[in-house]
């Protein structure tokens, strides 16, 4: 099962500035994947219809609990 979260860019126009595009990262993904403020990425464009995100340091997986015996 493949789980999506649809979203919309978003522009923000300041005067006498080009206008920015932002792409806001819904918080369930970032909680499921440890994404955390001030983390580094980079898109990776694969062709006109699909980007990958790419966390640049990839942190070590903690465990929430220890393991039962």
């Amino acid at each position: 099962m493949q789980t999506t979260y649809p979203l919309r860019i978003q522009a923000i126009r300041s005067k006498g500035q080009n206008p920015r595009l932002y792409v806001s990262f819904p918080l369930a993904l970032a909680a499921a994947i440890g994404l955390e403020p001030g983390d580094e990425v980079q898109w990776e464009l694969l062709d006109r219809g699909e980007l990958h995100l790419v966390r640049l340091k990839t942190p070590l997986a903690t465990a929430k609990a220890k393991a039962r015996k």
